[in-house]
């Protein structure tokens, strides 16, 4: 039996409910998913400030229970993925990458619809941090707060139809990235309506996660990713997961 703890960053109890309905739906069979928040912290991350105050509370959440064969970071912003890996052999999955890299494996070009239009210069370092702002099309905001997602979903759906088909028609894109963890399960109603792929971020971030685990392949521990070098009063043993 594979285990894989999702962890979602904020502490949004009914987006954690959602992002586990989903993150179970799509998990293979012999893959038990466990979803978690922390109990501290931003209730929504929409900015840079908001996800320095949720990285403490991830890591964690992380060392609360170490002994899953994987995790997974249920938020397009990313936050704390470094410092995580630096504090486990496990793979460690951003549900970010694991959404591009499914988009770049069925479209030559694809952009990425989201929330906050604050948010346009996080998600574009995402995007340039992981190699592939080559084959982005576009990043295009709602300008809708993250909670929406779970308070006004009708509104999130035809913001993101009407985001969609500007990337299409005008960026020229061939495909679409859900650019939150709260938008899961929209994705099939949008690739009807649009004709073109679209990809849930919550969904490859748990596929993605069972195929390293499967492949036997963890974090490397050569440089980069290594454990924290010990300091007074500082790291702990214990980080040794």
């Amino acid at each position: 039996m594979i285990r894989i703890k999702v962890i979602n960053p904020n502490t949004s109890p009914d987006m954690t409910a959602s992002i586990d309905r989903i993150a179970k739906a799509h998990a293979p069979i012999g893959v038990e998913v466990v979803t978690t928040c922390p109990s501290a912290g931003p209730v929504s991350i929409e900015s840079y400030y908001d996800e320095y105050l949720a990285v403490p509370n991830v890591l964690a959440e992380v060392q609360r229970d170490p002994h899953f064969d994987g995790f997974v970071l249920a938020c397009w912003g990313d936050p704390g993925v470094d410092a995580v890996r630096e504090t486990t052999i496990k793979p460690v999955v951003s549900i970010a990458e694991a959404s591009m890299y499914a988009a770049n494996a069925i479209a030559p070009r694809w952009s990425v619809v989201t929330t906050l239009a604050r948010s346009h210069h996080m998600v574009e370092a995402i995007v340039q941090k992981t190699g592939l702002t080559a084959r982005c099309a576009s990043i295009r905001c709602l300008d809708l707060p993250v909670l929406a997602c779970e308070t006004d979903p009708e509104a999130i759906v035809t913001g993101l139809e009407m985001l969609s088909r500007q990337a299409l028609q005008e960026d020229k894109a061939e495909a679409i990235v859900l650019g939150c963890a709260g938008m899961g399960g929209l994705d099939r109603r949008l690739s009807d309506r649009l004709g073109v792929p679209v990809v849930d971020p919550v969904a490859a971030g748990v596929r993605f996660a069972t195929v390293l685990v499967e492949m036997k392949l963890q974090t490397s521990k050569w440089l980069t990713y290594r454990y924290p070098e010990m300091k007074a009063g500082g790291w702990n043993e214990s980080l040794k997961s």
